[in-house]
């Protein structure tokens, strides 16, 4: 699944081809994804000009001046950027066409990304319980340690949870993890404040070094071959289990934390 670093990534990798550029054509080949896309998005966004393109946590917000279009590319969509006459695939759902005559096209072949609609002056009800974002002042030591009081949560599923912080998917949940020496399976309100100030650094510096990662592939999303290039994973743990630990050489262990894959050093993390 796109992970923040991914999202912002496509973000980026947009931006400079819509931003400022008016919408001429909308085309709906799959109408139903994760939710309905809405009937009336060709009447809200044709004439309509990019004002902004952002993102709130995993989803993508282009902005225009009656609201936001909110894109969720689920855990196998993409974004691209492509000629409006390129033909489309199979999983190819959802086209904006921009008067440049570039469209951005939304492939995702297990449908459980999103097209929604945010009207100027709303909060989508996706977005409005959602936590600070990680790499914002807004996520400090004491917002974390006031989440984990009293907690008997494993860490990091409190970390993955959204409405504690956005955007801290699987991957980078095991890397911050890891960075910081605390082992995934331990109470939240055990965790020291001391060792929640190392946690949120080492979450933001994992994040922060994704996306600079990402920063140097953005001319795929030029690319029609339907693979936009992501960084290349630099993982010290996640995907490593039974591997030697880079820091001290013991096997990497690999349990299921919440349905997901926790992979960890026993020596290195407590």
């Amino acid at each position: 699944m796109p992970e923040l670093p991914e999202v912002e990534t496509t973000r980026r990798g947009i931006e400079p081809h819509i931003d400022q550029q008016r919408v001429s054509d909308v085309r709906v080949r799959q109408p139903m994804l994760r939710w309905a896309v809405p009937s009336n998005l060709t009447e809200l966004l044709v004439g309509e000009q990019v004002r902004a393109v952002r993102r709130r946590g995993k989803y993508v917000l282009v902005n225009f001046e009656a609201g936001d279009l909110l894109i969720h590319l689920g855990m196998s969509g993409s974004l691209r950027v492509l000629p409006q006459e390129t033909l489309p695939a199979k999983h190819d759902h959802v086209d904006i066409v921009f008067e440049t005559g570039m469209m951005i096209r939304l492939t995702d072949p297990r449908r459980f990304g999103a097209v929604l609609w945010q009207p100027s002056g709303e909060v989508h009800k996706l977005l409005a319980s959602l936590g600070p974002e990680p790499l914002t002042d807004a996520f400090d030591v004491e917002h974390l340690a006031k989440a984990c009081k009293g907690r008997s949560q494993a860490i990091k599923l409190l970390i993955m949870n959204a409405h504690v912080v956005v955007g801290v998917g699987n991957i980078y949940a095991n890397e911050a993890l890891f960075r910081a020496g605390i082992d995934p399976r331990r109470a939240a309100g055990k965790v020291s404040k001391q060792r929640l100030a190392r946690l949120v650094e080492e979450i933001k510096a994992v994040l922060d070094y994704a996306i600079k990662r990402g920063g140097t592939t953005l001319r795929d999303f030029l690319a029609s071959d339907g693979k936009p290039g992501y960084f290349a994973q630099e993982l010290l743990v996640y995907g490593r289990a039974g591997e030697p630990c880079k820091s001290c050489s013991k096997a990497l262990k690999e349990i299921r934390l919440g349905q997901r894959s926790t992979v960890f050093c026993t020596h290195c993390q407590r």
